[in-house]
């Protein structure tokens, strides 16, 4: 049976009287429960008369059937399973006025209502049906008016907190100031970001929150906050009983951003208080998607900014110090440059937000008072010298890995450090050198890879190279034929040049590693001498082929 409490925006009404607050009206004094006690807390939202036979076809939950027993006169043996047919529908309760039409109830009926915990109403003979709906329903619209006035007046209140430029620790307050109840904020991972109430009440809402994280996983789609919130709500639960624990998610713009999340042990949050909740998760989505507008435009500036120290166009020494304190970053100690560069075939655009998130809260666990901003494509940070960056590049690879996109395939990074510099005046050298050892790093050992400049060897120098066309030629030059893969055969020549010039020269060793016989690499040594050179007798002519087959690896020539 669905929860007493249903959507505000279908137009109904939401709120309603327990079936025991109904027999406290004035019109039913008089009136008698002849079975279903337990379900006194059912909930009634509407009432309906019952005076034609088809009635099941139009029944509603949580109605209150009124009846004279007019369509049952001629079948009194259908009254038992009458009330499983209407429990079943999620009625309310049913009244029925005796003597005229039906003598008595079966005592089938009375048995399965007391069963059921379904409520059987005697009514007085002199009570009119419309004084009954009148008075009911008016306590009803009563009730439901008092209720979104309150609502009302604490979106009022809330949305004043905003104005005044309160944040998520003013509305949780807000928020556990009119329910009387410990109140948290929660992002989309289930990191919490604000909370008030009893410090101890506190204390086992965050535990809650931390055991039940993947509950804070967006709603599944076509279900309310309302509904997700009150979806294990017991149907029959009268509403002087609440719950211990409520959340509402804090949806903006089609985007999950977290929910709010409320606690009483003593089970004091009632289907109204959530009324309350989902106005306090709309003011949480103005609050947050406010903060995130802020965020952009700060990071664009951080960014710029940092930009513009690294390629050297931000000023004196003094101006990049005076700014960079301003944005709680050290550029006057001395630094290390890293730049984090997502690897060809990630989709960049989906990666991309993700891996300068990453490596912000790596950044601030490591190294509060570093530097980093996202580019178009990679991300740079500037931290301590004494900071581990090794350990860093690990935590920020771990965090990225660990938040993935829904269906995508995996995106990886290449990470590079520079040597230590001393000051802002060397950090555009410095991050080139990160640059480099992130893409000389890649071409080496794969997507995913982690290398410092220092650590490149013959690479690092020939990275330093700027002359491209110079180097092409020296490849062409030195490797003939075998610069190309435009012939099978030139690749599989190169690549026993390679192993026989790793293995300085060991016939034995380069045939085990390629599988030749023996006889067979002494042939392909000899065709390789014809093509270029004695190179086995000339330790020059094997110092150019290294550098040469050096390049074809690193430039990926």
């Amino acid at each position: 049976m669905e929860p007493p409490v249903r959507l505000a925006s279908t137009g109904t009404i939401i709120h309603g009287v327990s079936v025991g607050e109904v027999l406290g009206v004035s019109t039913l004094a008089q009136a008698r429960l002849i079975a279903g006690e337990s379900g006194l807390g059912r909930i009634v939202q509407r009432l309906n008369v019952m005076e034609v036979p088809d009635i099941l076809a139009w029944v509603k939950p949580h109605e209150l059937l009124l009846t004279t027993g007019y369509p049952l006169r001629n079948t009194p043996q259908s009254l038992g399973r009458l009330v499983s047919d209407l429990d079943e529908r999620g009625l309310a309760a049913l009244a029925i006025k005796l003597g005229r039409y039906v003598d008595e109830l079966p005592g089938e009926m009375v048995e399965q209502a007391d069963r059921l915990g379904f409520p059987l109403i005697l009514l007085p003979d002199d009570v009119g049906f419309d004084d009954i709906l009148n008075q009911v329903l008016t306590d009803i619209l009563n009730r439901q008016a008092a209720v979104l006035a309150r609502a009302e007046e604490a979106h009022r209140a809330l949305v004043q907190v905003v104005l005044a430029g309160g944040g998520l620790d003013e509305v949780t307050e807000g928020v556990a100031g009119l329910l009387d109840v410990a109140v948290a904020a929660v992002d989309g991972g289930g990191r919490v970001l604000a909370t008030a109430g009893p410090p101890d009440h506190v204390t086992v809402l965050r535990e809650s929150i931390r055991r039940e994280a993947p509950a804070g996983a967006p709603p599944r789609s076509g279900r309310s906050g309302t509904e997700q919130a009150r979806r294990e709500a017991p149907a029959g639960r009268p509403e002087g009983r609440g719950r211990t624990l409520v959340s509402v998610p804090v949806v903006a713009a089609g985007h999950h951003h977290g929910r709010i999340v409320a606690y009483s042990p003593s089970g004091a949050i009632r289907d109204s208080d959530i009324g309350i909740l989902e106005r306090a998760a709309t003011v949480a989505a103005l609050v947050v998607t406010r903060q995130e507008a802020v965020n952009a435009v700060e990071s664009k500036y951080r960014a710029d900014f940092l930009r513009d120290v690294l390629t050297g166009r931000a000023g004196s020494a003094e101006r990049v110090a005076t700014r960079s304190r301003a944005f709680g970053w050290d550029l006057e100690r001395p630094v290390t440059v890293l730049v984090a560069e997502i690897d060809p075939d990630g989709d960049e655009r989906s990666a991309q937000d993700r891996l300068v998130t990453s490596w912000t809260a790596a950044i601030r666990r490591h190294d509060p008072r570093g530097a980093v901003a996202g580019f178009s494509h990679e991300v740079v940070a500037v931290v301590g010298a004494t900071a581990d960056t090794a350990r860093l590049a690990r935590d920020a690879a771990a965090a990225f890995t660990d938040s993935p996109p829904a269906a995508s395939p995996p995106v990886t990074f290449s990470t590079g450090t520079s040597r230590h510099c001393a000051g802002a005046d060397t950090l555009p050298d410095a991050y080139a050198q990160a640059l480099k050892a992130a893409r000389v790093g890649r071409q080496l050992h794969g997507p995913g890879a982690v290398a410092h400049f220092d650590q490149l060897g013959v690479y690092r120098l020939l990275s330093l190279v700027n002359d491209t066309e110079e180097l092409h030629a020296f490849v062409r030059e030195t490797l003939g034929p075998l610069a190309t893969d435009d012939d099978a055969e030139n690749s599989d020549l190169r690549r026993t040049l390679q192993v026989l010039l790793e293995t300085n020269l060991n016939v034995a060793e380069t045939a085990r590693r390629l599988h030749f016989h023996y006889n067979t690499l002494r042939y392909r040594i000899g065709k390789l001498e014809r093509l270029l050179g004695g190179f086995t007798d000339d330790p020059h002519l094997r110092l150019n082929l290294t550098l040469a087959l050096h390049v074809l690896r690193m430039r990926g020539i």
